[in-house]
């Protein structure tokens, strides 16, 4: 019984291995130049009648900056109420000395204190948990919007960055058919959208985020809710 057998292998010539690093090259300059553009899309809800949703949810992690967006956002928009979300606070910004429980407090203060008094801030916690908090804050703003009778008006999820289209995955396995969710994206002001290879920041963030985005899509396989 032979041990070996021989089979023709097919290689690229020298001009043909040039065509091909030249390819991937093109697909990598590609991916970094709209890199941003695809992890923080602006995809807002139609709504019940073509024209927005009318609940805007916040995540309440974010930094300042962020959610100082999220203001001007509800300044302008169409929305008649706003949830704020997440659990127990690991970092330690505050305004005025102030300690909050959880993040959808803290989060929901500070829209209050920066001029959203026109529609309802709500906060809607989320249970401390050492995995999967996107995902069950998800479950929670649904479960509310479910409670307060609202899922036919749509969602729109205001997130940060290139953080947004990960949340926004999150938030539609949630939900499933019960609400059409929206998403919007908070710009970041440590380093530039479109160029941030150029630093540390923008490229740890960024390169973070495609990763996690990738793991997200195959290989979390959320329990029902």
């Amino acid at each position: 019984m032979p041990l070996f057998r021989r089979r023709q292998v097919w290689l690229p010539t020298l001009w043909g291995g040039v065509l091909l690093l030249a390819a991937a090259a093109f697909v990598v300059v590609m991916l970094a130049l709209h890199a941003y553009e695809l992890l923080a899309p602006h995809r807002p809800a139609r709504g019940a009648t073509g024209d927005g949703a009318r609940t805007l949810v916040v995540e309440g992690w974010m930094q300042a900056s962020d959610l100082q967006q999220a203001v001007a956002v509800l300044r302008a928009g169409r929305y008649e109420r706003v949830l704020t979300t997440g659990g127990p606070i690991l970092d330690s910004w505050s305004e005025s000395g102030a300690a909050w429980p959880n993040y959808a407090e803290r989060a929901a203060a500070y829209l209050r204190t920066h001029g959203v008094t026109s529609v309802p801030v709500i906060a809607v916690e989320t249970p401390d948990v050492s995995k999967d908090r996107s995902y069950l804050s998800a479950v929670r703003v649904r479960d509310w919007v479910r409670q307060a009778g609202v899922a036919g008006q749509g969602v729109d999820l205001f997130s940060a960055g290139v953080h947004t289209r990960r949340s926004w995955l999150v938030y539609r396995m949630a939900f499933r058919d019960a609400a059409e969710i929206g998403v919007l994206a908070a710009q970041p002001v440590e380093y530039d959208a479109q160029r941030w290879w150029t630093t540390s920041d923008g490229t740890k963030t960024t390169l973070g985020e495609s990763l996690s985005l990738g793991w997200t899509k195959c290989c979390f396989w959320p329990t029902p809710k």
